[in-house]
């Protein structure tokens, strides 16, 4: 492991150099099940786990968001009420997950489908592969509906749990199935529009952070500024294949447009734990003696000539490259793009702040004006202001000014 300064470099005030595993707040929180509207005061995208009893639900958010080792949820008890986990780790990964009980009952008076579904983001669905899947169905259905009944904008995601195992025939056969069986119950029901996404996954293999990968990236509006200025670094670069992971859970938020091919997304997830373990072992609360800090970087070469390259792009995101050694003589170079690219990334943050406060300072606004019979109300600022609200601003590569470096 090897640093580098660059004059370029440079962070705000606000950022805190130390070890990656240090001070994430990612927390859960193990409420009672008070569903109310001011659990989410920001507005984050919610997520909703639900599923039959002992499917794994509990086990998928524990291992992915809170680094609990697969064998360890063995001895997790079953979800007795809704338990909600905030996930904050970076500007981009910013969302609710609500763990929900098996025996939710959603023809219960107390159960609110319209607050319950009218915020939510994603909802995934846990099938256990391993059990006969005909009442999961049946629950599915019944969710789906329900949900879809609300809030049409949901994306509908279905995790066909625990077929680690299973052979690989079962898993095509399995899938096929339940694909089959879902999308033709909802079409007999005249729900032809809803889109169902299904996904293999394990606690045991990366197949279930892949999964969540697909699942987060849905719910991130800046997904298609990452995408191409990925492709830019990478085309500019000499790089085969790059993801810009969210550390703690080992998600990738982003990758360039080249097919992801499972191999070497372990391979990142693998290195990526490599760095964690050291910089736990050697990593200090002193900002002059911190073990990986934002101008570290990580080198691995591989038997086949690849290399995994790793460069820190703040404190809870990383950009891992997959390249040819031969291509990695130009050091410099892709030093250098990275630095534009860090630097883009440090303006769609600060475009995407503006924005937030920008529309939280109109909502408040809006919400100060008091009208009674005796006041005149300024309807034309007033319709301003909701036109404000209303705009959709996006960031767009050519905002950033920055000039890569040419092959």
């Amino acid at each position: 492991m090897s640093y580098e300064q660059e004059e370029d470099d440079h962070y705000g005030p606000g950022y805190e150099v130390g070890s990656y595993t240090k001070d994430y707040n990612d927390g859960p929180y193990d409420g009672e099940s008070d569903l109310n509207t001011n659990s989410n005061p920001e507005g984050k995208p919610r997520i909703l786990l639900m599923g039959l009893r002992r499917s794994g639900k509990s086990s998928i958010q524990k291992v992915v968001f809170h680094k609990m080792s697969p064998n360890e949820t063995l001895f997790l008890e079953s979800t007795n009420k809704i338990v909600k986990d905030e996930i904050s780790n970076s500007s981009f990964v910013q969302f609710q997950i609500w763990d929900f009980p098996g025996q939710v009952d959603f023809f219960d008076p107390n159960f609110d489908c319209e607050m319950i579904f009218g915020g939510c983001g994603a909802l995934v669905f846990v099938i256990d592969a391993q059990d006969d899947y005909i009442d999961a169905l049946m629950k599915l259905n019944l969710t789906v509906t329900r949900a879809y009944k609300v809030n049409p904008n949901i994306r509908f995601e279905v995790f066909i749990h625990k077929v680690d195992g299973l052979s690989d025939d079962h898993k095509i056969e399995a899938q096929r199935d339940i694909h089959q069986r879902a999308n033709d119950e909802l079409m007999e029901e005249g729900f032809d529009s809803v889109n169902l996404s299904f996904y293999l996954t394990s606690i045991y293999d990366h197949s279930i952070f892949e999964a969540f990968s697909k699942v987060v990236q849905k719910l991130i509006p800046q997904l298609p500024t990452l995408e191409n200025l990925l492709n830019i670094f990478v085309s500019n670069s000499g790089i085969e294949k790059a993801f810009l992971f969210d550390v703690v859970s080992k998600i990738y938020i982003a990758t360039d447009s080249s097919p992801v091919d499972m191999q070497s997304y372990e391979l990142c997830c693998d290195m990526i734990d490599v760095v964690v373990d050291i910089s736990c072992i050697y990593g200090t609360k002193e900002a002059d003696g911190a073990a990986f800090d934002h101008q570290s970087l990580s080198l691995i070469k591989l038997n086949n000539s690849t290399i995994l390259y790793l460069r820190e792009v703040n404190r809870f995101l990383a950009l891992v490259c997959i390249l040819r050694e031969d291509h990695f003589a130009r050091q410099g170079l892709i030093d250098y793009n990275f630095v534009c690219f860090r630097q883009a990334i440090q303006e769609v943050f600060e475009v995407r702040m503006q924005v937030q406060q920008a529309g939280s300072y109109k909502k408040n606004v809006l919400q100060s004006f008091i009208v009674d019979s005796n006041e005149a109300l300024d309807l034309k600022l007033v319709r301003e202001l909701a036109d404000v609200e209303n705009d959709e601003t996006t960031f767009k590569p050519e905002m950033s000014h920055q000039i890569f470096g040419e092959k």
